[in-house]
């Protein structure tokens, strides 16, 4: 590989940690909490989150131990093609960038639904209903100026990219922990009934929304060619970045619960908002400050994704997989700039569906997660066998134990979006996203096939994998 074509290898500690948490923690905390209260009930809510936090703990671990071990770009590209070959590695990693698209479109939709919290009836210029929302000239552009931004800081390369998730992850920091504490002192714990709603159908409901809330960790694998650092330190950061995750969203969880009553929480068009402005007393200011760390974690959530897409669909295009030209690096800014303005384009489209968007976004966007993830737990039990002596620095004890927990897990989940389940996806739009990403990965598989051959992408990821060795 010439040293044009090459990431920029830069980041530090705290640029991984503020990338993965950054990502994780994003805007679902400030827009959907209200909907996992008032779905499964307070503690209901918090037993969904503990569930999928748990299944995010035994998958980070797989990933911990095979990022270590194999610290190229790509991530599940490198780790399922080692272990099941190319269809395999090729579905795994189509299936990752739908979870990381839908994110990036998701917080195209979240930027101008937070407008209406700070501008009220700042949406005009009505253009066409879907799904029953009308969406709005002033609404559509907010959340397409805003892709805009997001991309050309994408764009211009990694540094600037982590040291803008670094700050915005410290607003989002304070913003949250203020919440939590005054909600704690202020609240009242019969604001918290009813603590389960429609029982396990509620759990279930919000189970399959984690996913999508815990996305994030599975970026420091996928930039691990960028991280100039220990490989044992890469898989210590993801493990440490998703533990994090899960204690934030219980957190934020109990506290929303504890502040506002039920009858509040349906009255209520942000609800984390007007939390934190209860909890303070009824002060706007602090209401309006949560949202501005709200945008701080759409923005960093925004960012990650970014560089978790761009290096999942370089890595597929260097080998081969998928059209070479978006494989290319930027002469200048060191990045896959082909890949970072295709998902621009997606992202830059998403605010045209609509505010329901965000629920078919974070729903079909988490089965195509799940996917990915059961598939590297089963690429972690396989390269146990078949690769024994592989260096990992990282290494977890006990054999194959955590990818058979990590692995029954994720097909646990998975199986809760299909049809039949209380908690399936939507028919026909988040069906419709899931099945149209699947055609179009088909058809750009086989294009690419046919063009560049079998033998071109193996004979790319041997070289790959001795480079590592």
């Amino acid at each position: 590989m010439n040293e044009s074509d090459k990431l920029l290898k830069i980041l530090g500690n705290k640029d991984v940690l503020a990338l993965a948490f950054g990502a994780m923690i994003g805007w679902g905390w400030v827009v959907t909490s209200g909907l996992w209260i008032t779905e499964a009930g307070s503690i209901g809510a918090i037993l969904a989150f503990v569930i999928g936090g748990l299944l995010v703990v035994f998958v980070g671990l797989t990933y911990s131990e095979l990022a270590s071990a194999l610290p190229l770009a790509g991530g599940e590209h490198v780790y399922t093609y080692k272990a099941m070959g190319r269809v395999a590695s090729f579905i795994a990693t189509w299936s990752i960038i739908l979870g990381y698209v839908s994110v990036v479109a998701f917080e195209a939709v979240a930027l101008p639904t937070v407008f209406e919290y700070v501008i009220p009836n700042y949406s005009q210029g009505y253009l066409y209903t879907i799904a029953g929302w009308d969406v709005t000239l002033t609404w559509a552009g907010v959340g397409i100026i805003g892709s805009i931004l997001v991309a050309w800081i994408n764009y211009r390369g990694i540094k600037l990219t982590t040291v803008i998730s670094f700050i915005l992850t410290l607003i989002i920091l304070v913003a949250g922990l203020m919440l939590i504490t005054g909600s704690t002192f202020g609240g009242k714990m019969e604001n918290m009934q009813p603590l389960l709603e429609t029982g396990l159908a509620g759990i279930l409901t919000v189970v399959i929304m984690t996913p999508f809330m815990f996305v994030g960790f599975d970026v420091i694998p996928q930039a691990a060619e960028e991280i100039n650092l220990p490989q044992k330190k890469i898989g210590q950061l993801l493990i440490f970045s998703v533990i994090l995750a899960v204690i934030w969203y219980i957190a934020i969880i109990f506290g929303v619960s504890r502040i506002l009553s039920p009858a509040e929480l349906n009255a209520s068009s942000l609800v984390t908002a007007d939390a934190m402005a209860k909890a303070f007393g009824g002060s706007q200011l602090m209401g309006n400050f949560l949202v501005l760390g709200g945008i701080g974690g759409i923005l960093t959530s925004w960012i990650g994704f970014y560089v978790g897409g761009s290096r999942a669909i370089y890595a597929l295009a260097k080998a081969g997989m998928l059209p070479k030209s978006l494989g290319d690096i930027h002469p200048k800014y060191k990045t896959p700039h082909k890949a970072i303005l295709l998902i621009a384009i997606l992202s830059t489209a998403s605010p045209l569906l609509g505010r329901p968007a965000l629920v078919w976004l974070v729903d079909a966007g988490g089965l195509g997660l799940v996917v990915a993830w059961l598939m590297v737990a089963i690429s972690y039990i396989l390269l146990r066998k078949k690769a024994p002596t592989m260096a990992r620095p990282f290494k977890l004890p006990f054999g194959t134990t955590f990818g058979w927990v990590a692995a029954v897990m994720s097909f646990g989940v998975m199986i809760l979006y299909m049809p039949g389940m209380p908690s399936a996806l939507i028919w026909p739009y988040e069906w419709v996203i899931v099945g149209v990403w699947a055609i179009l990965g088909v058809i750009l598989y086989n294009y690419s096939m046919k063009k560049y051959g079998k033998a071109y992408a193996d004979d790319h990821m041997k070289k790959e994998m001795n480079r590592v060795a």
